[in-house]
């Protein structure tokens, strides 16, 4: 049975800058931690989630525009705060709105699964492989000589995110650009994943009791990946209105 004392430890060592949260402070991260998944491919239950959700996103769009969707409009003024173009750099949420209006792509079932609930909730979630972090993992606003392992023109490069950009890292490196736009190969979840860190990024309009909401359908999923499964939480807000948990 997985120690579920190590991903609380690991949690516990997360950190938002407070450089974060000065360009937003309605800024929230929820992160989960989960162990003792079984690995494997897409499953059924998977793919009745992505249809779902591709069900959701052709609704929610018939008559409003993606841009236009309330926390999708929100993550679009927070880019053009550290200097990103939302119409050449979308969100993930956005980007994953955008294609489940004609079909989310299957990639293997922990991907599936959070795309999915991405789209459902309408919120950024970023899956990483947790035993391949360095230290903990940090949101901060770059100094622009963190290593981003990535692929360019179909070959692994290692680039650099911009100066200021506000970055996802551990002590290795970046581990996600742009608060939420892409995720770097050192963590990517595969078939073989066994324990996982999700971070769902949170701005207003969106409430905490929606964000808990989200996280409790994600963690659901994750549990019936295995029979020892274990996951934790933690929330991390701006001190002055976190709620001790």
């Amino acid at each position: 049975m997985p120690d579920i004392t190590e991903l609380d430890a690991f949690l516990a060592s997360a950190s938002v800058a407070d450089e974060v949260f000065a360009l937003r402070p309605d800024y929230r991260a929820l992160l989960i931690a989960a162990d003792g998944i079984e690995p494997g491919a897409g499953d059924d239950a998977g793919e009745a989630l992505l249809v779902r959700a591709e069900e959701w996103a052709r609704r929610a769009t018939a008559g409003t525009p993606v841009e236009q969707l309330p926390h999708i409009a929100a993550w679009r003024d927070a880019f053009r705060g550290f200097g990103a173009k939302p119409q050449r750099t979308r969100t993930s949420v956005e980007a994953l709105t955008r294609r489940a209006v004609t079909g989310l792509p299957r990639i293997n079932r922990l991907t599936d699964l959070y795309n999915a609930i991405s789209v459902l909730h309408q919120l950024p979630i970023g899956g990483e492989n947790l035993r391949n972090y360095a230290g903990a993992p940090r949101l901060i606003r770059a100094t622009g000589d963190e290593p981003f392992d990535t692929v360019a023109g179909g070959e692994p490069a290692i680039e650099h995110p911009e100066t200021g950009e506000v970055i996802w890292c551990d002590d290795a490196g970046v581990t996600c650009r742009r608060w939420n736009w892409r995720q770097g190969r050192r963590t990517q979840l595969t078939d073989a994943t066994s324990a996982v860190l999700f971070i769902l990024d949170v701005l207003d309009p969106m409430t905490d009791d929606e964000l808990e909401t989200a996280a409790d359908e994600l963690a659901g999923q994750l549990r019936r990946l295995g029979s020892d499964v274990v996951t934790t939480r933690r929330l991390i807000a701006r001190p002055s209105t976190q709620e001790p948990r």
